[in-house]
């Protein structure tokens, strides 16, 4: 079975390369994620530019090199580290703090699990989150620059980040903790959105669940502090009860929100591959995150497309997925967000989050295998 999830990752890759991947400019060295496929001439010239999409295209490339390590995708690689800093006006900066966070997690790992390192870019990326740590205002750290909302998809990311890098682990802690005291929902125990003025956003998003149980699995993994463990046990089986009905995780659309699954799926599989312990409740959370992941995947490619012999993925993963055109509204940066394009599948974000989860799928394998033993 290992073989087949490497292989629907390697199919993943090979659509996103052929549909996504162009140089940046026609610059020799670059590369960057066209956002729509299929495009229009303002999507091929790159005037769109949606940073956190290219993060997380990086990551997929490294999860690609993980699994079958390649000297052309080492390049790949490469190349798409340039296009994002060169797209972004020759910096590794921006006004949003959970863009950077992505960007600094898929950097550190390619560094870290690839050998393409980045130091710089790390220690800039980290001195900002660091920088921006406000308890006297109510955070964590705050969504974007001048701004006083505090949430889950800033202080997740940058909590795994720093939790990775160098000597950040209590700070990584300290934003668990600001995140465990503030956003988790009684009721359910899923992760509220975020504080803004003192006042909950009370939407729950999957990617919220994602982050944060990847952070506290990060911590459980490298401190000796069991209040980590007792948290990815709560939250995994919230994720379970509430937002992966029939064990399959919740749609949520295109733009932005065709991430969501898929960074859910991702750090569902770091609990599966990394959680540690030996207690019922490390080996059910760990279970139980499998289970989704291969659940989820294995609807998502139940009910893909297949255009020239490649697949393209749905927004909804238990549904079919639809085939997108050229006609139709585009995805748009509103208000600090993308909305989607008319049909969702249209967005790279969609078929990322579709790669992300072959890619979580075929991680999970070799712990479950290993479990059996």
């Amino acid at each position: 079975m290992d073989q087949v999830w490497g292989n629907r990752a390697a199919s993943a890759e090979a659509a996103v390369a052929a549909r996504h991947l162009k140089k940046l400019w026609g610059l020799p060295g670059t590369q960057l994620g066209v956002v729509a496929w299929p495009p229009t001439k303002r999507d091929k010239r790159f005037l769109t530019w949606h940073y956190w999409w290219q993060a997380h295209l990086l990551d997929c490339l490294v999860d690609a090199q993980v699994r079958d390590p390649q000297p052309a995708r080492l390049a790949s690689i490469t190349r798409q580290i340039r296009g994002h800093r060169l797209r972004n006006i020759g910096s590794w900066v921006n006004d949003y703090y959970d863009d950077m966070a992505w960007l600094a997690l898929a950097i550190e790992r390619a560094g870290r699990l690839a050998g393409v390192d980045r130091p710089g870019a790390c220690k800039k990326l980290a001195e900002q989150f660091v920088k921006a740590w406000v308890p006297e205002d109510g955070g964590g750290i705050p969504w974007r620059k001048q701004d006083q909302f505090f949430n889950a998809p800033a202080n997740g990311p940058a909590g795994i980040f720093l939790s990775r890098y160098e000597d950040r682990l209590r700070r990584a802690q300290q934003m668990a903790d600001w995140i465990d005291e503030t956003l988790i929902d009684p009721e359910t125990h899923l992760v509220f959105d975020g504080i803004k003025a003192g006042s909950l956003v009370r939407a729950q998003y999957t990617y919220c669940q994602g982050v944060v149980v990847g952070l506290e699995t990060e911590l459980a993994a490298r401190t000796d502090d069991e209040r980590h463990a007792k948290r990815v046990h709560r939250l995994v089986a919230a994720i379970s009860a509430e937002m992966a009905p029939d064990g399959v995780l919740k749609g949520t659309g295109g733009g932005d929100g065709g991430l969501f699954g898929g960074v859910t799926a991702r750090y569902l599989a770091l609990v599966a591959t990394t959680l540690p312990g030996d207690t019922a409740e490390d080996i059910a959370a760990r279970d139980t995150a499998r289970t989704i992941v291969v659940k989820s995947a294995e609807s998502a490619w139940e009910y893909r497309q297949t255009v020239d012999g490649l697949p393209l993925f749905g927004s909804f993963w238990d549904r079919a997925a639809v085939l997108p055109t050229a006609a139709g509204k585009e995805a748009e940066f509103v208000e600090g967000a993308v909305n989607a394009s008319e049909v969702p599948e249209r967005d790279m974000s969609v078929q990322l989050s579709g790669w992300m989860l072959m890619e979580a799928a075929h991680a999970v394998q070799p712990a479950a295998l290993e479990n059996e033993d």
